[in-house]
């Protein structure tokens, strides 16, 4: 019998399935530490305890990227070790800070699938939790993956595409317990732009870019227990190209966009994601942001920005996404839309 696992193939998932992934993992400041080391993380609320708690935190949590991979990586055995693709991300809502010490593990609902023509693939979505060691969940999102088939000819499933929402409204988001930006510091945290210096159609260009290497991608990838052999096994894609993670793409393009929005502190929603073309090593990533839409909340001094992330390829045009055929341009890598709160 064997002991080994292969992985889930298309034709293994069920609509209303849930699988309770394995291994729970415990953070600490070692996972901020490596975060902020792989990327140029530097926004305030997240490497500053007495920013934070100035912020009525009680201490930095994690930053929200990272708390995401951890929980993203406990879902890859299950859901994309065979994956060929992962396609998109939709109705993403932090729910709460995580905190150096939880024990974060995750759980997922099988909620469509659609074979492909091909027949040789088709395209699972999951709702994903993420909660902690008092069971409170700390996110969920959906996000859809292209798997392959292991037996061709297995029937194809009834297809059933889940109804998502294109955006999240403010009031469908998550404000930390206590958070209050009446005090903010803008000296501390790197730039003056607040809230209302931003308008609705405004593009920023974040001007830095940061090339990518191999060693780098694949510490982050074991870092977030992300199994998929794409990103660790050379001979798995036809190319013999290892392919870059895509929350290595929306970590660095986070981490670019300080440049431009320091202030738009904590991630509280994402509305819709897609990882538009594959990186690999060697590729140089700039980014571009624009301003969406904009909310006030019931936080004190606490407003929402809807932001698009655009991570492209060295060279590319800020703000332009897709061609006169209204598909991704060659060199955009990444296409984020999320709120973030910034001080009012």
């Amino acid at each position: 019998m064997a002991k080994t696992n292969p992985g889930r193939f298309f034709e293994d998932y069920k609509v209303g399935e849930v699988i309770a992934h394995a291994v729970p993992r415990t953070v600490a400041e070692g996972e901020r530490a490596l975060y902020h080391a792989l990327y140029p993380a530097r926004h305030a609320l997240y490497s500053s305890d007495m920013f934070a708690q100035d912020c009525g935190l009680e201490s930095s949590p994690l930053d929200d990227m990272a708390a995401f991979h951890v929980v993203f990586g406990k879902t890859v055995p299950d859901i994309s070790l065979n994956a060929v693709a992962n396609l998109g991300y939709a109705e993403g809502r932090f729910l709460r800070p995580v905190w150096p010490g939880d024990t974060l593990r995750s759980v997922s609902e099988v909620i469509g699938l659609k074979q492909n023509s091909n027949g040789k693939t088709g395209v699972v979505w999951v709702r994903t939790t993420g909660l902690n060691q008092q069971d409170e969940p700390v996110m969920g999102y959906v996000r859809w993956v292209m798997v392959r088939k292991n037996d061709l000819d297995a029937p194809a499933p009834e297809t059933v595409v889940p109804d998502l929402k294109s955006a999240l409204d403010v009031t469908d988001l998550s404000i930390p317990e206590g958070l209050d930006f009446t005090g903010y510091d803008f000296v501390q945290a790197g730039e003056a732009h607040r809230w209302g210096d931003y308008g609705v159609g405004e593009v920023i260009d974040h001007v830095d870019g940061v090339t990518l290497e191999e060693a780098e991608h694949m510490l982050a990838t074991r870092l977030w227990q992300n199994t998929a052999k794409v990103h660790f096994d050379a001979t798995f894609r036809p190319d013999g190209q290892r392919l870059i993670y895509g929350g290595h793409i929306i970590s660095l393009a986070r981490a670019l966009s300080f440049n431009g929005l320091a202030n738009a502190q904590m991630i509280a929603g994402l509305n819709s994601g897609a990882h538009a073309n594959p990186a690999f090593s060697g590729l140089t990533v700039k980014a571009w942001s624009e301003v969406l839409d904009k909310a006030e909340t019931d936080a004190p001094g606490v407003g929402a920005i809807r932001l698009r992330l655009v991570a492209v390829k060295a060279g590319a045009e800020p703000g332009k996404l897709r061609g006169e055929d209204g598909k991704y341009l060659p060199d955009v890598l990444l296409d984020l839309d999320y709120w973030a709160l910034m001080p009012i």
